[in-house]
């Protein structure tokens, strides 16, 4: 499904309306009439009791218009408030305040914050919210703040149009105060405010109503942003009946260090669990007797240390002979950050000649040094959490989740990488601008080795073809997916392990 800025909203309709000749009044009309059919839908008989609807003096406020008239053509009776004066409504909002008027249609003017007591939502059995939409960019002050408080303290159902009045449409951050909905009808694609907290739980209920944008504008106007579901990541191809495990690829994985065996176990084990044909693992020598024993089903390789449990430097040649006839390189988990590690993993990018899938210490050996990326031989994903992200781009954990697309999709641009900055939503971003915002998964997922087994996943799946963007984007998604299978409580990274074969027929193309 794709997604978009209010920006990228208001550009489409503009083509619709300039080189289709859908006037703007029409789209409006789509609009209201399609959320007050939802309205009902969702809240049941609205004859029962009355609508109050209250309205801005923009073109969130001619949707509220439009769908105050359609309830009084249904006979439902209906309060409807304009935060300002009708004078100072213009446009395709005007026709349809005029449209209502000339229905009979009685609007009160509450231009004044000493006025918001005739707000009357007495008996209403639902509140539509169509104050501010997409148009706000500045935080809720005033006559506005002070309707939505009441909004929220009534107690009613309430819709809002488009976007909760008082979320940040391209970023979902609160601008002082927002609605609180139940139900939230957007129009043409859904925005990234209603997809990120704490919009998209303000947002209620989401539904995206068609209001008449053409196929071929959104196709020539593709805004570049998918969230991921089902029909998005499927990818994989059945396997021939003759099929054997040289035919779907060999994972290299260099990771573990003293303390640190289970999360290079993780990733190895979750790269056979996607399906990849063979996996060696490549760990310090003197933890290699420990990770023999717990990954029975990958191979492993004592890698050269700089003291006991932890890689040297000059283990350098020896990696890059284990990759010649690998298919991708899993690197960074439990690696640790000691010189030799770090000098390792630097020297690695700039010399392997497979795609890489850094994660964990391997993208903290990167911090202060990001441009060795650009210097990668191939592909790379970068698989950060909100801190590592902070460390690789200068910024605070706090400014990274604040943006997250944003923190994504600026790490790929400049470093030429995939970038999957995981958390809730997932964001994976390509150099190209395209981003994906992931929808499965959730806070039960927050417990150790998880990111270990995403990098396994994504390396074993991209091992069998797929490229690395698709891997990424499968790899998150199933990841996020087997988790739900199981309570909100206790979930082990391992527990993955077993949930993922019965789930890849799900993905086949």
């Amino acid at each position: 499904m794709k997604f978009c800025t209010a920006a990228e909203m208001r550009r489409l309709d503009e083509k619709t309306i300039r080189e289709c000749g859908v006037p703007g009044v029409v789209l409006m009309e789509n609009a209201g009439r399609g959320a007050a059919v939802l309205a009902r839908q969702h809240f049941g008989d609205l004859h029962r009791r009355p609508a109050v609807v209250v309205c801005g003096k923009g073109n969130n406020g001619g949707d509220g218009f439009v769908m105050a008239r359609i309830f009084r053509g249904w006979g439902v009776r209906v309060r409807v408030f304009l935060l300002g004066r009708k004078d100072e409504v213009k446009g395709d909002a005007r026709i349809n305040l005029d449209a209502a008027l000339n229905q009979g249609l009685e609007v009160t003017e509450i231009a004044e914050e000493s006025r918001l007591d005739l707000l009357d939502f007495g008996g209403a059995g639902l509140i539509v919210d169509a104050m501010l939409g997409t148009g706000l960019s500045s935080e809720v002050r005033g006559l506005y703040r002070g309707a939505i408080d009441r909004i929220n303290r009534c107690g009613a159902p309430v819709l809002s149009v488009d976007v909760p009045s008082g979320v940040d449409s391209d970023t979902g951050r609160v601008m002082g105060l927002a609605v609180r909905a139940d139900l939230t009808v957007t129009f043409g694609l859904p925005k990234v405010g209603l997809l990120l907290p704490p919009g998209e739980e303000l947002a209620g209920r989401l539904e995206v109503m068609d209001i008449g944008i053409p196929p071929h504008v959104l196709a020539e106007n593709d805004p570049g942003k998918t969230l991921l579901l089902e029909d998005d990541v499927r990818l994989l191809k059945p396997r021939a009946r003759t099929g054997h495990k040289g035919q779907f690829g060999h994972v290299l994985v260099l990771a573990g260090s003293t303390g640190k065996t289970g999360a290079a176990a993780l990733a190895a084990l979750a790269a056979a669990r996607a399906g990849a044909g063979l996996v060696t693992l490549a760990c310090p020598a003197s933890i290699n007797p420990i990770l023999e024993i717990k990954v029975t089903e990958a191979m492993t390789e004592p890698l050269p240390e700089e003291a006991p449990g932890f890689l040297a430097a000059d283990a350098l040649d020896r990696v890059l002979e284990l990759a010649e006839g690998k298919t991708v390189l899993a690197l960074g988990p439990g690696l640790s950050t000691r010189p030799g590690a770090e000098a390792l993993v630097r020297a690695l990018v700039e010399r392997c000649e497979l795609p890489l899938v850094i994660d964990a210490d391997g993208l903290n050996a990167l911090a202060g040094a990001p441009d060795v990326l650009k210097k990668a031989r191939r592909e790379v994903v970068l698989t950060p959490h909100p801190g590592e992200m902070a460390r690789l781009t200068g910024r605070s954990t706090g400014e990274v989740q604040a943006d997250r697309l944003g923190a994504a999709g600026g790490l790929a641009r400049v470093s030429g990488a995939i970038v999957a900055l995981k958390g809730y939503r997932t964001v994976i971003a390509a150099p190209d601008g395209r981003l994906f915002l992931n929808s499965t998964g959730g806070p039960h997922m927050a417990s150790g080795g998880m990111g270990d087994v995403l990098t396994g996943l994504i390396a074993g799946l991209a091992a069998q073809g797929l490229s690395l963007l698709d891997a990424a984007n499968l790899g998150v998604f199933a990841h996020g997916l087997a988790a739900e299978a199981r309570g909100p409580f206790g979930l082990l990274a391992s527990d993955l392990l077993a949930r993922l074969p019965g789930l890849w027929s799900r993905f086949l193309g």
